[in-house]
């Protein structure tokens, strides 16, 4: 198993969280995970009023304006490749005042691909903690003495009840 430097990218479809300092240049990365959090949360929100009320005109323009500002605020926290990612699969309302369909699909994209991206943070999480999993059980495995307590010696106490 090679060591990972600081100079290589995350594995695969891997997500990195960087600070707000730090470049995302040429990797895959978020921001302010909280931020995107927060915007996913609104989204499902608006998502569950839209199916429960029947916007009319002026609601359907509110949700297009909303959405086009929460679309806005999302690319704002993404890598460059998660913006192109977002750009290509999901499409923003066009129309002025949108359908009360095309807003449900577009919230529905939305919402879809926001999950998919924090499933796929999970998963680079847990791989991650499997890996140091594994570094920490061959360091602990190099690092043992061959006559470490445990394997039959005795460490200098006894179990009796003399001292």
């Amino acid at each position: 198993m090679t060591e990972p430097t600081t100079d290589e990218q995350p594995p695969g479809d891997a997500v990195e969280i960087v600070g707000e300092g730090e470049s995302t240049e040429g990797r895959t990365a978020i921001t302010e995970p909280t931020k995107l959090m927060r915007i996913a949360i609104m989204l499902r929100e608006l998502q569950e009023e839209v199916r429960r009320a029947d916007p009319d005109e002026a609601g359907r323009q509110r949700l297009k304006a909303v959405q086009d500002r929460a679309f806005e605020q999302m690319r704002s926290v993404l890598s460059e490749d998660l913006q192109d990612e977002l750009d290509t699969l999901v499409t923003p309302l066009d129309a002025e005042t949108p359908s009360e369909s095309e807003i449900r699909i577009a919230q529905a994209q939305l919402i879809g691909w926001l999950e998919g991206l924090f499933q796929g943070i999970q998963a680079a999480i847990f791989n991650q903690q499997l890996q140091a999993r594994q570094q920490l059980e061959q360091m602990r495995q190099r690092g043992l003495p061959s006559g470490a307590p445990g394997e039959g010696h005795r460490s200098g106490r006894g179990t009796g009840q003399y001292l």
